[in-house]
Formats: structure tokens, C-alpha cells, sequence
């Protein structure tokens, strides 16, 4: 017999984004909770692809370059960027890599993992940052976008592009009904985090499908961009700047 929880699961309309706010957007979540959320959500980029699209997004943007400067917004605990430092290493490629997250036990996390000369954390909203030297070559979020609504997106959009020299790209999820019960499955058998437990599942109903970025984008003024969809359901958005 179904549940109350299955029956409601299964009418659950992915024709339109959910606006419910996950667990992790609210500002009185304890520490450790936090970082076992980032903990499990590294696991999850490193083990279901995310990270591979995240370094297939910044070679697509990198080129020729041996030098280059890398910031990630909404940057988390800073797997992704560790994730890309390693890339870089072993292509003997001179990186350096800015993070910044509103949340400031996420930088606190980030720092104490990678103290590292070429990486810098700040705790800030994005919209509030200003860069001191010169733009960061790149400009990228992961599993960040599906937080905010299409109006926010469209700024948020236009801001990475005016603060970047070469260009963007994002790693976000596919909204569809597989993803959902396959996350909403997995996490309940394997997480220990009740936040990962309650956001993975929201995420997915929060994220995006192609009509929704050929939108946001339409809104945000940009014509000329690369959409994909990639394996296990994301998304990965590249615009370049033009020269």
C-alpha cells in the first residue's frame, strides 16, 4: 500500500520549478550539520560526475591559456575548486582560485581544508563583491543556480559575465521525475545528513529544464551560448565572452 509521502510524490507537476526553500538557505543551522552537508555533497560531485563536468565546463573556457584565475560563486566547501586545482596540476597549468559563499561556515570549511597559497575564500553575497585586482579570468557556480528564482538568475547571469575577462559556465541540475525519486531513494538508504536527506530531492524539483535556460537566457540578453545536458541529470552552461 502507498504512502501518504509516495502518493504525493508520485503527482508531484515537474512542468514548473519548485519555490521551497531548502534547509540549508536558513540561517540557524548548526555548524556540524553544515559541514556533514558539504562532506556528502563532495561525495555526491566526486562519485555521480559533477565534478568531470565542472573541469569539462572550465576547458571549454580555458584554451590555450597557462596561467589563469578562477571564481566560483555560491563556492561552498570548495570541492569544485579543488576539483579543478588538481586538473590544473597535473597539465602543469598556473591557477589561482577565488571562492565566495554568504555562509560563512562554508568558508570557514573551505579554509581549513585548502590552506593553500593560490586559493582565497570570502564570505560575502555575491552581489556585494567587488574584486580588488584585476577580473578572474572565469566565473562558474555549481549546484548554486537552483536556489534562486528566473528574476534572480537573470541578474545573476549578467553579473558573472561583467565580472568575468573570459567567460562562464554552470553546473546545475536537471529538474525531471527519474532524478528526484533516484535521489530521494538513495539519500534516505546512504545519507547521514538530514540536509542532504531533505535538500537533495528538493534541489532536483528546484532545478531546471531546457526551456528554463533558453528563457532566463533570452531575459538575460545572451544569444550565443553552449547548453548541454550531462550525465547523472545536469545541466552545463558555457558562455564566452566575445573578444
Amino acid at each position: 500500500m502507498l504512502s501518504v509521502q509516495s502518493v504525493a510524490n508520485s503527482c508531484m507537476d515537474f512542468s514548473i520549478r519548485s519555490n521551497k526553500k531548502e534547509l540549508l538557505d536558513l540561517d540557524d543551522i548548526p555548524f556540524d550539520a553544515i559541514r556533514k552537508n558539504m562532506d556528502e555533497l563532495e561525495f555526491i560531485n566526486k562519485y555521480l560526475g559533477g565534478h568531470q563536468i565542472t573541469i569539462e565546463g572550465f576547458k571549454k573556457l580555458l584554451a590555450n591559456k597557462k596561467e589563469i584565475t578562477v571564481c566560483e560563486i555560491g563556492c561552498g566547501g570548495g570541492d569544485n575548486l579543488m576539483a579543478i586545482y588538481k586538473w590544473c596540476k597535473k597539465k602543469n597549468i598556473t591557477a589561482k582560485f577565488i571562492g565566495i559563499d554568504i555562509n560563512p561556515d562554508c568558508i570557514s570549511i573551505a579554509k581549513s581544508k585548502y590552506d593553500f597559497a593560490n586559493f582565497s575564500f570570502f564570505t560575502s553575497d555575491y552581489r556585494n563583491y567587488f574584486f580588488p585586482d584585476n577580473k578572474p579570468d572565469i566565473i562558474f557556480s555549481s549546484l548554486f543556480c537552483h536556489h534562486f528564482s528566473n528574476e534572480e538568475l537573470v541578474f545573476m547571469l549578467r553579473w558573472m559575465m561583467n565580472n568575468s575577462s573570459t567567460g562562464i559556465f554552470i553546473n546545475d541540475l536537471h529538474r525531471h521525475s527519474l532524478a528526484y525519486h533516484s535521489i530521494h531513494f538513495l539519500t534516505k538508504i546512504f545519507s547521514d545528513s538530514y540536509l542532504v536527506k531533505n535538500d537533495a530531492p528538493l534541489s532536483v524539483i528546484r532545478g531546471f529544464t531546457k526551456k528554463d535556460w533558453q528563457l532566463i537566457l533570452q531575459k538575460a540578453g545572451f544569444n550565443s551560448y553552449s547548453l548541454k545536458w550531462k550525465w547523472a541529470f545536469r545541466w552545463l552552461l558555457v558562455i564566452k565572452r566575445s573578444i
